[in-house]
This record gives structure tokens, C-alpha cells and sequence, in this order.
């Protein structure tokens, strides 16, 4: 099962405002405007706590002002605050515990100011209650939009898929859960889901969120898979919501994984899901674990591929195996790997395969390609496809058995990054779809 594959399509759905309509049920929000390039107009985000969170553009200039318990604070980038042409639309985020003031500039969404809300004693912005008394204000604007983050680009791409690893289909269209990036590092983005048409073409489903068993709040915790088991769904995910983009800040053992259980359907809205630490065995200590991918076999047991960090940033993909994901033991790691990552489980006939992305950080030999493992995480092989920027992961669609001719795929992404320079890494990517290549 060593395919070939070549480019199809490339997409990047930026948008500010994903889904219109106050309250949040997360931190993750946006107001965007119609404004006139030569004129003053302001967005307003207002708690019912007295709390507001505004964005102006005033003579060429875009600024935050905030206002916390009676105190007032204007925050105005030196380097980027000034637009570059006349904007046609102003946009305020909420992504996690940041704001964001954006222009539209030329065809494109600029971020020209952002501050982290928790340096001047901002508000629990992950508090539900806080979330439900917010309201929206504009001034000096045209049509205006406000509801529920979008994303400046998509990344970590997985085919949502049956417990026996099969793809979950809709009609002739696959869905797939992606990390929808915010204007910032990792704690700017959230979970979405997302379907791809046959013919290549993407659209936005819903978006998840999650309380973690340890803290209260709302997480956009990401990199996840989706799994549909019998009547229920299964959402695995990684605990990157909160981990700072400072090396000094950072603790080894806070990025995990979590398990999510749901009756309910997570194709469609928004929804925030309770959550419980899922344990995974390393092969040695580890400073965190991500990029859960699960799957039943035949016997009623379960597979788990993820990545282990032996220190910030070393990585490798490992597989576990047990009778159920409470019981779980390792059984295997590619330990001659430090930058390997999206681990993927594949089933071809009886067989499981597990891919991976083994980024160009690794030694040369296995740098800038998609391995091949079996069970036991030897390497068999590798896919003959082409590698974007980045890590990007090798989701693989096998053909639709319902449809004759139909062809193998590969949905992944890169790392070209949008928002301007003050958004900077994390706001990766294109969504990379890629088709079987023809025999040469």
C-alpha cells in the first residue's frame, strides 16, 4: 500500500465570523464591519461584568481599547498599527484569553494590534457565565457582522471516521475535523468540522470546544479526531489551548490528551464537550503527548497512534494497543525520529498501517516524507506524495466502495501563514487535497 499521489486542489476559507449570533458558548468571537477608508469607526465586544473590549480605526491607524473594572487601557501597535491602503473592513476577535484588532487591506485580513488580556488583568475569558452576558457594539460603521470565530487557516486535517476506521460519510461528501487557527500562536485556535465534496471543494459544519477535567472553562483545545462508535461519538484531542508560546512558560506534562463522549450531533453547530485525561504509555519520560488518532480492531479491542515529546521540541509517533482505551499498553515507537508527528492509522484489507509526517527537522535520511509503519512501528515504506511546508499529516481517503472508479486521496496542509506579520506562526494553512497518481 505504497501509493502515489499528486495535487488536486488547494484551498484557504478565511473568515472572521464563522456563524452570526450572541452569546459565545467559548471564547472564541468576532465583530466585523463595512468601514469608509478616510473615515473613524469603532467594534465593541461588552460584558455584562462592565468589562468592554473595542477595537477604532482613526486616521489611518487601527488601536484596542479596553476597559476593565473601571479602568480604561489604549493599546496601539508602533509597528503595525498603521494600515498600508484605505481598509474596507474592520474586524475585532476574542480567540482564547487574546484580542485582535484586523483590517481589510487590499483583499486580505491584516492584523494591525493584539493583546493577551490576562497581562492587564482582563476577565476569565473561558468562564461560561462571563461568555453569556457579552454583547456587541459599532460605531461609524456599515453592515455589520458578530457571532462565533472563523479561522485564518486550517491545519492538523483528520478524515473523521468510523470506530473500525473506515471514513464517515454524508451522501457522496467525507467530513474531516481540522485545527481552525486564530491570529496568533497555538492558544489563538480551536476545533472545526468540515466536509469535502468529491469534486475537492471544502465547507465549514461545526466547531467544538471543551471543559477539561482539571480547571474550569471553555477550551478550543485542537488537533483532534473524531470518531463515530455506534450511536455515540468519540473526540479525541490534544490540550494545545492553553500552552504558551514562551519556551520559559511552558510545563512538561501540561499538554495531554483528552477523551470526549457525546450523544449529540457534532456535525453541525457548536458545541462544548466534558472531557477526561486519556493515559497514554511512552516509551520513556515525556514532557507531553498530542495527535490522538483511535481505532477498533476486529476483536473488540482498540489502537491508539499519538506523538511523545521526550523535551519542547522532540517528538516521535508511537502506537498503543488494549482492550479498551482505559487499558492500554505501548506497542511500539519510531524512537529514531525528533520530528515526526500526525500519527495515522490506516486499515488496508486485515491489515493496520500507521503513517506519519516526518518533518524536515529529522535527520536527512528520513526528512520531508510520509513513512510507512507496521504495527509495531517499523518502518515499510514510504507514500510518493508531495511534501508541503510544515508537518503536514498524511490523511489518506480510500476509495468509496459505493462508487465505481473511485480513487484514493490525500487531504493535508501547509504552513503558509496569513494576517499579516504581527499574526505571525500559528495561523497556518492551506488545506492540501491530493488525488491517486496515474501509473507513470
Amino acid at each position: 500500500m505504497l501509493l502515489s499521489f499528486e495535487i488536486a486542489a488547494r484551498h484557504r476559507p478565511i473568515t472572521l465570523v464563522a456563524a452570526e449570533g450572541l452569546p459565545l458558548r467559548a471564547p472564541f468571537g468576532a465583530v466585523e464591519a463595512a468601514v469608509s477608508g478616510d473615515g473613524a469607526a469603532g467594534l465593541a465586544l461588552e460584558g455584562a461584568d462592565g468589562t468592554r473590549l473595542a477595537v477604532r480605526l482613526e486616521d489611518g491607524r487601527a488601536s484596542l481599547l479596553v476597559r476593565i473594572g473601571g479602568a480604561e487601557h489604549a493599546l496601539r501597535s508602533r509597528r503595525f498599527g498603521r494600515v498600508s491602503s484605505p481598509p474596507t473592513r474592520l474586524g475585532l476577535t476574542l480567540t482564547g484569553s487574546h484580542l485582535a484588532v484586523l483590517t481589510h487591506e487590499d483583499g486580505a485580513w491584516v492584523a494591525r494590534g493584539r493583546i493577551d488580556l490576562r497581562e492587564i488583568g482582563g476577565p476569565d475569558t473561558r468562564d461560561p457565565d462571563w461568555l453569556a452576558g457579552l454583547t456587541h457594539d459599532a460605531t461609524g460603521a456599515g453592515e455589520v457582522r458578530a457571532g462565533s470565530f472563523g479561522q485564518l487557516g486550517l491545519r492538523d486535517i483528520r478524515v473523521v471516521s468510523h470506530a473500525d476506521g473506515s471514513p464517515y460519510r454524508i451522501g457522496s461528501e467525507v467530513l474531516l475535523t481540522a485545527t481552525s487557527a486564530g491570529p496568533g500562536f497555538f492558544d489563538t485556535a480551536h476545533t472545526s468540522v468540515w466536509s469535502l465534496s468529491r469534486s475537492g471543494g471544502i465547507s465549514w459544519r461545526s466547531d467544538l470546544f471543551f471543559e477539561r477535567p482539571d480547571r474550569p472553562g471553555v477550551y478550543g483545545d485542537h488537533a483532534t479526531h473524531l470518531v463515530r462508535d455506534g450511536d455515540r461519538w468519540l473526540v479525541a484531542t490534544s490540550t494545545w489551548s492553553d500552552f504558551p508560546a514562551r519556551k520559559a512558560d511552558r510545563v512538561p506534562g501540561a499538554l495531554g490528551v483528552t477523551l470526549a463522549e457525546s450523544a449529540e450531533d457534532l456535525t453541525r453547530g457548536q458545541h462544548v464537550l466534558p472531557t477526561r485525561r486519556l493515559d497514554l504509555p511512552t516509551d520513556g519520560p515525556t514532557v507531553g503527548t498530542w495527535d490522538p488518532h483511535l481505532a477498533r480492531t476486529p476483536d473488540g479491542g482498540w489502537l491508539v497512534g499519538f506523538v511523545s515529546a521526550r523535551r519542547f521540541f522532540d517528538f516521535h509517533p508511537l502506537l498503543a494497543a488494549g482492550p479498551s482505551l482505559d487499558h492500554l499498553a505501548l506497542r511500539g515507537a519510531a524512537t529514531d525520529r525528533r520530528a515526526t508527528e500526525g500519527t495515522t492509522l490506516l486499515r488496508v484489507g486485515e491489515d493496520w498501517r500507521v503513517l506519519a509526517s516526518d518533518g524536515r527537522d529529522n535527520r536527512r535520511a528520513v526528512r520531508g516524507r510520509y513513512p510507512v509503519f507496521d504495527t509495531t512501528m517499523t518502518e515499510i515504506g514510504a507514500l510518493s506524495a508531495p511534501y508541503p511546508t510544515n508537518i503536514p499529516w498524511p490523511s489518506v481517503l480510500p476509495p468509496d466502495p459505493d462508487v465505481p472508479g473511485d480513487e484514493w486521496r490525500l487531504v493535508t496542509f501547509d504552513g503558509r501563514r496569513s494576517g499579516g506579520r504581527l499574526a505571525g506562526y500559528g495561523t497556518h494553512g492551506d488545506v492540501v487535497v491530493m488525488r491517486q497518481a496515474a501509473p507513470a
